[in-house]
């Protein structure tokens, strides 16, 4: 039987972190991917199309080129708002009245990111160990960091900062700025990939977490499949192996400890260590349900993740034009967010398995390539996604592009639809969710994915979660996948 010190369970970005940063530590790691290719939902044409929230080493460490790129938020009036970081203008070139409250705001969140970022590129805070022990000393300190940032951040910032930390963002971002593109962008940016509308509770925490690096948006050099040959690249570099095509069947467990896997053909690798992309649930039952108890399959069945995004990729036989835009503009993050209040309502028909009337959408535009991400769909529609479901989420996405692109609907000659259940399938994200779970203040920091698993190790000794459901969530970053691994050492195992 062939022996390695750690399996890791499917090729995304984050299980690929994990690996390379076991790698590097010397230790033998072999990566077992379901699908054909690597990056999980970072893979070519599957749901990211774009970065947010990628920290500057992680850039260094992946030694791939990322282009900012400008964010266009189209108005039905042709007054189109475009932002980069906190700057915003009209497209036309003039001067937007609420700049200056716009970047006012996004410079107080992105300083309210900075007081929280730290925490998520460690395990979660713990005292495992004891106030005494070595360990618990080094979270105290990091806890303490936390309160200095409040505490630089001055009497007021810190008030307002505990004020709106729970709040909903369209209430935070209607404080601050009159209703239209700008407001839109923001509240569609607090709510992307969440089975929320901006005027739930805890989605300003969501809108703090994407703005963790500064909030700016990047185009990978060659596309995300580019992007996920470089985490790939990273982990071979580390002496890794990665194997496609080889799904796991479940996880072997002696005596309560993970030994190895057995996948899909009946093959058995055996390791010390098995880390796993998928869900808390799903991996529960790779090693068998009856390894843990009760009360944490319970929590596992009910964690939050229901996928609210749909993938739409287009094929056309030219470019298309948006009214409004300069050649360079066509090429930015272009949204369909008129207002704080637009997104709200587009949110309504999901909370009863009803199709988008009116859809949120995020596109990003590559030759005769067009990405679309559709927020707000149901995760299971009325009457399951048949394809009359799949053409109708098409052709209302459809017709909101061709609102600001006169004529796109016949530059069309094909479009591959992904639903969240399709995401599922192919990525084994829970729910087909954007983060893997929700990104809802009782899923977050110490509770992610679930109480009592949120430093990646279950109960059955050596096997550990490394995806995006794990802290701190979603997005690619690497980071769930770069402390899960970190936390693997820490706690002896290997």
């Amino acid at each position: 039987m062939e022996r390695f010190d750690a399996l890791v369970i499917g090729a995304g970005h984050n299980g690929l972190a994990a690996a390379a940063a076991l790698g590097a530590r010397g230790k033998s790691v072999c990566v077992l991917e379901k699908s054909g290719v690597v990056g999980g939902m970072a893979a070519e044409g599957r749901l990211a199309h774009l970065v947010y929230n990628l920290s500057e080493g992680e850039k260094r460490r992946l030694g791939v080129n990322l282009a900012e790129v400008d964010t266009v938020s189209l108005s039905p009036d042709g007054a189109h708002a475009v932002v980069r970081r906190g700057a915003a203008g009209f497209a036309d070139g003039r001067a937007y009245p609420d700049a200056a409250a716009y970047g006012a705001l996004h410079a107080r969140l992105v300083r309210f990111a900075g007081v929280l970022a730290h925490l998520a590129e460690a395990p979660p805070l713990g005292l495992d160990g004891g106030l005494a022990s070595f360990a618990s000393l080094r979270e105290i300190a990091r806890l303490g960091k936390v309160g200095l940032g409040l505490k630089r951040l001055g009497k007021v910032e810190m008030r307002e900062f505990l004020r709106v930390i729970l709040s909903n963002a369209y209430d935070t971002i209607l404080d601050e700025l009159p209703d239209g593109p700008l407001a839109g962008a923001l509240a569609s940016d607090a709510v992307r990939g969440a089975w929320a509308g901006p005027r739930s509770p805890g989605t300003v925490f969501s809108l703090i977490y994407r703005l963790g690096h500064g909030g700016a948006v990047y185009r990978p050099e060659g596309g995300m499949g580019a992007l996920a040959e470089a985490y790939a690249a990273a982990a071979r570099g580390k002496g890794c192996e990665i194997r496609l095509n080889a799904p796991v069947a479940r996880v072997l467990v002696e005596e309560d400890r993970a030994c190895g896997v057995e996948l899909a053909d009946g093959a058995r690798i055996a390791a010390q260590a098995v880390l796993s992309s998928a869900g808390p649930l799903q991996t529960m039952l790779l090693a068998g349900v009856a390894h843990f108890d009760i009360e944490a399959t319970r929590r596992a069945r009910n964690m939050r993740a229901k996928g609210s995004a749909a993938k739409l990729n287009f094929a056309l036989s030219g470019r298309p034009v948006f009214t409004g835009l300069s050649e360079a503009q066509h090429h930015a993050r272009l949204l369909v967010a008129p207002s704080a209040a637009a997104v709200e309502r587009a949110f309504n028909p999901a909370k009863y398995g009803e199709l988008p009337k009116s859809p949120v959408l995020e596109m990003v535009l590559d030759g005769t390539r067009f990405s679309v991400i559709a927020s707000h769909v149901p995760t299971e529609p009325q009457g399951g996604w048949t394809r009359a479901a799949r053409d109708q989420l098409e052709k209302v996405v459809v017709q909101a592009i061709e609102a600001h692109a006169p004529g796109f609907a016949g530059l069309v000659t094909g479009c591959e639809v992904l639903t969240p259940a399709d995401i599922a399938d192919l990525t084994g994200a829970p729910g087909g969710h954007w983060h893997h779970a929700e990104m809802g203040l009782d899923q977050v920091l110490t509770l992610r994915p679930i109480a009592g698993n949120a430093r990646y190790a279950l109960a059955v000794q050596g096997l550990y979660l490394c995806g995006a459901s794990a802290h701190p969530g979603g997005d690619v970053t690497g980071l769930p996948g770069r402390n899960s691994a970190a936390q693997l050492l820490a706690d002896g195992v290997l």
